[in-house]
């Protein structure tokens, strides 16, 4: 549960805070479109790469750090405009897989307040076969 920025723990979750990570973006030129405020395709890159960015840091803990996750379903809501020179708090964690699919949310927090939240879906692919790699259903537990 957040509030105000600030993270609160829900008892009832099993969610381990290594797997919560969290970085600062300053919203500088090159992120500004014509209408004045972040692109939109901006997001969704600051969501692939936040996971990315995620996911190396945790893989050398997992027995799937040779595999690689392909996004296979997104969903973006955009809440309130984002502005030059404004700082956001970006804020993801992988939910609970369902079936193959690796769900993951990700936040955007300008002064405490969600700016833009998205869904994405993931699967695991082997590198070698391009194969979907079946992960376990209890997988995150390992980060504990």
């Amino acid at each position: 549960m957040m509030e105000d920025g600030d993270l609160k723990i829900n008892l009832n979750s099993k969610l381990n805070f290594m797997l919560i990570y969290e970085k600062e973006i300053l919203i500088t030129p090159e992120f500004i479109d014509q209408n004045n405020h972040v692109n939109n395709v901006q997001f969704a890159h600051w969501v692939e790469m936040i996971a990315a960015e995620h996911w190396d840091l945790l893989k050398h803990k997992s027995k799937y750090a040779g595999n690689i996750w392909f996004l296979m379903e997104h969903h973006i809501q955009y809440k309130k405009q984002v502005y030059l020179g404004e700082t956001l708090i970006v804020r993801t964690h992988p939910e609970n897989p369902e079936g193959i699919r690796q769900p993951r949310k990700v936040e955007f927090y300008r002064d405490g307040e969600l700016m833009v939240d998205s869904l994405t879906k993931w699967v695991m692919i082997h590198p070698e076969t391009e194969k979907i790699v079946r992960i376990e259903q209890d997988w995150l537990e390992s980060f504990h």
